[in-house]
């Protein structure tokens, strides 16, 4: 194994594409953890509260306007630049405005300032995700894909915790007003080295190899890419590598609340194991680099399949903290692996001037079959029980691995 094999990116794209994740995490770690609880302490019914999940729907349907980030490019600004930073000045422009709305207004009299606020946020942020990852595609030559997948893995996990447990700790603190001003004030610090990145001179958008622009450009990117070699042989695998993952892992709380585990506790082990998981992406880019595609989906889905099987072990196991900790972490780091693997060999399959795109179709896939999947967690515990559940899904995540085996014994790609 060659010492360049093993290097790291320059510093300048660590820093650049690790900042591009934060941000994206910042605002859903806000979404998805603090605002529940702030609604739920104003007294926000419960089902408004459910229906928060809804404003998470720029994040599944924007494959539908992804080929135009790709195909649209600033002559000022660069390609992916041009999308990035007026984005992400919205999102800082919005989020400032909820800090300075009075929560006690915002949660009742202009509860629906707050929802059409929040759409916005997701809707920028989920298209400057489209063309973060064609930038992180293009900036990453192969060997650096799985420590690139490290930072986007681990930076968005960060990015989650910063402002869902942080912001959540800072609020008794600092209040809303301040704390929401913190979360601004991180994005115009993480918004810095996209700001300072000069990608027209370092990578020019090259019109020629992009799909033509007009009527039919949807229809005409997604066609090109799926009739590309083995493509739809690559969705057999990204459709199966984190199916057992999806099955098993929503029930993993419920399976502990049952056995008496409080809202605090919960919340510990959350908090820790999202470390864990953070570690994890780390490790698998750079074990990814030493061992390759293969290998490394081989060995990192292998242990995924174990720590969700593993997971049967807890059932009416839920006193013995220490062992809930041990399968928790090891579960979390090997997710963080598996998921950093399956990112990098999604890079591969995107085409020059299509990456952003390309990318979104490919992960809008895998997400929209975990949702499916996931959907049917709870009835699937009810019929068979935590344990069965846990033991199937471990079993799914096995079967996976000779859907992997037979693609890269047939296409040999990445080996």
């Amino acid at each position: 194994m060659s010492r360049s094999l093993l290097a790291f990116p320059p510093r300048s794209t660590v820093v650049l594409l690790a900042s591009l994740y934060c941000a994206q995490g910042l605002p859903s770690g806000l979404l998805a953890h603090s605002l529940p609880v702030l609604l739920r302490q104003h007294g926000v019914d419960l089902a408004l509260i459910g229906l928060l999940k809804l404003l998470a729907l720029p994040w599944l349907l924007k494959v539908l306007w992804a080929p135009w980030v790709d195909r649209l490019a600033s002559p000022r600004l660069g390609h992916h630049r041009g999308w990035i930073l007026p984005l992400q000045l919205g999102v800082i422009a919005l989020i400032a405005s909820l800090a300075l709305i009075n929560p006690e207004r915002l949660f009742d009299s202009y509860f629906f300032v707050l929802i059409g606020l929040l759409l916005l946020v997701n809707l920028a942020a989920s298209t400057q995700d489209i063309a973060t990852d064609g930038l992180a595609v293009r900036l990453l030559p192969e060997r650096w894909r799985g420590l690139g997948n490290s930072l986007q893995v681990g930076g968005y996990k960060v990015g989650m915790l910063v402002s869902g447990s942080g912001l959540l700790l800072a609020m008794d603190a600092l209040g809303w007003h301040l704390s929401l001003a913190l979360v601004a004030g991180l994005l115009v610090l993480m918004t810095l080295p996209i700001w300072r990145f000069n990608e027209r001179r370092e990578l020019p958008f090259r019109p020629a190899q992009a799909e033509p622009a007009g009527p039919g450009l949807l229809l005409r990117h997604y066609r090109g890419l799926l009739l590309q070699p083995g493509m739809l042989f690559w969705l057999a695998v990204l459709l199966s590598f984190k199916l057992g993952d999806a099955l098993g892992s929503p029930m993993v709380k419920p399976m502990l609340v049952d056995q008496g585990w409080s809202n605090a506790a919960l919340g510990q082990l959350t908090l820790i194991s999202s470390l864990a998981g953070i570690v994890g992406a780390l490790l698998g880019g750079l074990l990814y680099a030493r061992i390759g595609a293969l290998r490394a989906l081989l060995l990192f889905g292998l242990l995924q399949a174990s720590g969700i099987a593993a997971m049967a072990v807890l059932v009416n196991a839920g006193g013995s903290i220490g062992l809930v900790y041990l399968v928790a972490l090891f579960e979390q780091t090997a997710d963080g692996m598996s998921t950093v693997a399956l990112f990098a060999v999604m890079m591969h399959q995107c085409r020059p001037e299509h990456e952003g795109a390309d990318f979104t179709l490919q992960a809008s896939v895998q997400l929209l079959l975990a949702g499916l999947v996931g959907a049917t967690s709870g009835l699937l515990a009810t019929w068979l029980g935590y344990q069965v559940l846990f033991v199937g899904a471990g079993s799914l995540g096995v079967l996976a691995l000779l859907v992997v085996l037979l693609y890269f014994r047939r296409y040999g790609q990445l080996r």
